[in-house]
């Protein structure tokens, strides 16, 4: 194995780290080569040793090589693995990323004027394209009318040829496919009447760029002659008329994939790229990586037992891994009566790990869609156990962490090297006492628990860049933040990660749980081809395989305690159950029927209180499904008229900042003000009623439900808190009920974000651009740099190009 804290290793020891068939890849540093990697075969680690050796060789130049894929982590964790093999100077980027360099430096240089501007947000802009239609839409529409148009522009289908290419590939539009088509034309309209581009547009422009302009396309293919492409199945039309442009006389192309983890269709990915590899390049060497070092044998054996029930082309090239780990416990399959009770199933196995020494950054719950994160989120709540949403607020961009930006600078340029008594990570300890770090974690879990721990992540990962850098001073340690800042490179924060099995995609816990596995929404209910099926299955295959160890898939019966049980669990998980302790007969003991100490509501009050709502929730005043977590909590559309008692509202939120300061949290630690809206909107006269409403839990039943009916019946909240006594009926084990906003909006799970990246790695300086000082935000351009909104036929002819080409 290679040294990472010693000096940068030879071409030989580059080789003898790896297992025969890496080797294999990273010896073919010539000519085209596609690797077929399987989950945890160790692809990642076999391309940059392949491009270490082909740099220690002299075949590659470092500055000739560009490796792309598909979010800034992976690029960031690519250029990382590469530092430590002793190889600068190598371009890791997103096809994105790579593209909006290309399009800033080459486009003033062409057209005279800068780049159009960057449009960070679709929704807004496609609004208003609804309003110059003369269209309604709400959220969740426009939402989808996002997505579609993302769809098309990657597919380089045009407003007008909308209507027929979807009815080519029998693609279901949000709505009528004309009016979609004339929304689409009128956002296209918009944008570049403004003068800007979104993300498609940096890769069609790009494209359209290298396909006009001779010279520049010879000066792009003079700098890169060395291609590496990760996660090659997720690449669509679009981007892979980019690379053939990039690559078209590359001396080495290589491409990584597994057809088997093909989940992003719906952006227009396929699978065909990757398996027609060989086809278009008769030549190429074609390596198969089905050693798997992340999972056991357990997890691995229930992984290819789900892929031997897969059709389709991309099943006919399904790879048979093989653990290369010690046995571990079998997959445990659980069956719950209901919802609310899986969930608190869930997160009580989640306690019973953590206190058996797993770490709370070593657990994931995955599902399928964001909207069912609400009621995990609240059970681990319940239980004190620190969670992290992935895909919500940007690391880099937490207060917390933009201040600690500015002392750990600040410190950085009044010191020299580290001390050497206490080494860099005991200096950025100390710096960071004054942002409000501590040694020891604060208790409980609300907001002062999440600064504590995105401060302390910081820590550790100082200890670690200490370690793999015995030498490093607090300057570099602030520039490796730099880098990552720019790439979105986040360190791990502790805590239970929830997140969705598109947002889980190339990550990896000890153990994990895959919950909500029914009918309808594994597959999903709109999966209503044999390809959508398909690619479920593939979506459930993703999120096995994130499991080093522990593995347990759960469902629930009904959607509310005391709902009809008519649902049942995934057609994915027929066969599955065969043996160990996943076997039917055993999963009938999850169901959440828990009576005795500690389980009941209240005197009298049956435990089925807690959801009175039965099947899907619907807008209680015109009827339509809610899927938004706030608005399910409302029990009716944002848009749609609301009868909230502003007094009593008034009076409830008193009432809450009472208790939040008695109890030392934040006021959404008792109540959310989505909850408040919808307590003062229902105006419940008993416990059942109370329990009814969505965030209203058991824990907060005990501890403030009587209280909440109190002020409901028109009391003073002065009063209440008068006769307060804050120790008489509080549960010690459930300080800290809410590590964060329940109702808070998750982003889409859309691949490919684009992000910034650190300016000393360009391969084209952009001309005027200077590192900003702040390394947490990348700097953007002022409004009046983008293209003249009066004169866009730069940015118009150069789209229309590129589609025509294609």
């Amino acid at each position: 194995m290679i040294d990472q804290y010693g000096p940068p290793p030879t071409s030989d020891e580059i080789l003898d780290a790896l297992d025969p068939e890496q080797r294999r890849v990273a010896k073919s540093v010539d000519g085209a080569v596609c690797v077929l990697a399987g989950a945890g075969t160790g692809k990642t680690r076999a391309i940059t040793h392949r491009i270490a050796y082909g740099v220690l060789t002299g075949v590659m130049q470092p500055t000739q090589t560009l490796a792309v894929t598909f979010t800034a982590r992976a690029a960031g964790e690519m250029r990382g693995r590469l530092r430590q093999l002793g190889v600068a100077g190598v371009q890791a980027r997103t096809f994105h990323s790579a593209a909006l360099r290309q399009l800033q430096f080459f486009w003033p240089r062409t057209y005279g004027v800068n780049a159009p501007r960057l449009v960070e947000r679709k929704v807004p802009l496609v609004a208003e394209a609804v309003q110059h239609c003369r269209l309604r839409a709400d959220r969740a529409e426009l939402r989808d009318l996002t997505g579609e148009i993302e769809w098309a522009k990657a597919t380089q289908t045009a407003p007008d040829d909308y209507p027929a290419q979807v009815l080519a590939s029998k693609r279901k539009p949000p709505r009528d496919a004309a009016e979609v088509a004339r929304i689409y034309a009128a956002y296209e309209k918009l944008k570049a009447g403004q003068g800007r581009m979104d993300f498609e547009d940096v890769l069609l422009l790009t494209v359209g760029l290298l396909d006009d302009r001779l010279e520049v396309r010879e000066q792009v293919q003079a700098q890169y002659r060395h291609f590496t492409v990760d996660e090659y199945q997720d690449v669509n039309p679009l981007q892979q008329r980019l690379l053939d442009l990039w690559s078209q006389n590359a001396r080495s192309l290589c491409v990584v994939g597994d057809a088997s983890q093909t989940i992003y269709s719906f952006t227009g990915a396929t699978p065909g790229f990757l398996l027609g590899f060989r086809h278009r390049h008769r030549t190429a060497e074609v390596v198969e990586l089905v050693r798997d070092y992340r999972s056991s044998p357990q997890v691995v054996r229930l992984a290819n037992r789900l892929l031997t029930h897969a059709t389709g082309e991309a099943a006919k090239h399904r790879l048979e891994l093989i653990s290369q780990r010690e046995d571990g416990p079998e997959p445990d399959f659980v069956e719950f009566a209901d919802e609310p009770g899986e969930a608190e199933g869930v997160a009580r196995r989640v306690r019973k790990l953590l206190d058996q020494g797993v770490r709370a950054a070593e657990i994931a719950v995955l599902f399928r869609t964001n909207s069912q994160s609400e009621g995990y989120e609240q059970a681990l709540a319940d239980l004190g156990i620190p969670y992290v949403l992935r895909g919500a607020e940007r690391f880099f961009e937490r207060p917390e962490v933009r201040h600690a930006a500015v002392l750990l600078r600040g410190a950085a340029r009044s010191a020299g090297a580290a001390d050497d008594a206490g080494g860099l990570a005991a200096e950025v300890g100390a710096v960071l006492v004054s942002g409000g770090w501590t040694p020891e974690p604060p208790g409980g879990s609300g907001q002062v628990r999440e600064r504590w721990e995105s401060l302390n992540a910081l820590v550790r990962l100082a200890e670690d860049f200490s370690a793999a850098r015995p030498e490093a001073t607090l300057a570099d340690f602030v520039e490796e933040l730099a880098e990552r800042a720019a790439a979105q490179h986040a360190p791990t924060v502790e805590g239970v990660t929830l997140a969705s099995l598109h947002a889980a995609k190339g990550l990896e816990w000890d153990a994990v749980f895959l919950v909500g596995l029914t009918e309808g929404m594994m597959p999903i209910h709109y999966a209503d081809t044999a390809d959508k099926v398909e690619e479920e299955r593939r979506l459930l295959y993703v999120g096995i395989t994130r499991a080093r160890e522990h593995l347990t898939l759960s469902w629930a019966m009904s959607r509310s305690p005391g709902g009809r049980p008519g649902r049942g669990p995934s057609r994915f998980l027929d066969g599955l159950r065969g043996t160990g302790s996943g076997a039917p007969g055993r999963a009938a003991q999850g169901r959440s029927a828990t009576t005795g100490a500690g389980s009941s509501w209240g005197p009298g009050e049956p435990r089925a209180a807690r959801r009175a709502k039965a099947g899907p929730v619907r807008c209680r005043v015109c009827g339509r499904g809610l899927t938004e977590a706030a608005e399910r909590k409302l029990a009716r559309c944002m848009e749609c008229p609301s009868d909230v008692d502003e007094a009593m509202f008034e009076r409830l939120r008193e009432w809450r900042l009472g208790q939040a300061r008695l109890l030392g949290q934040p006021a959404y630690c008792v109540f959310t003000d989505a909850t408040l809206t919808a307590i003062a909107e229902a105006q419940p006269g008993s416990v059942n009623q109370l329990a009814a409403i969505s965030g209203v839990t058991r824990t907060k039943i005990n501890k403030f439900g009587e209280d909440v009916l109190a002020i409901v019946a028109g009391r003073d909240p002065e009063e209440l808190a008068d006769a307060y006594d804050p120790g008489a009926d509080e549960d010690p084990g459930s300080h800290g009920d809410l590590a964060g906003d329940p109702a808070a909006e998750l982003p889409g799970d859309l691949p490919g974000e684009l992000p910034g990246d650190p300016p000393d790695e360009d391969a084209f300086p952009v001309a005027g651009e200077v590192p900003g000082e702040a390394w947490e935000v990348p700097r953007r351009r002022a409004p009046d740099e983008g293209f003249p909104s009066s004169d866009p036929r730069h940015a118009e002819n150069s789209l229309r190009s590129s589609r025509k080409r294609i």
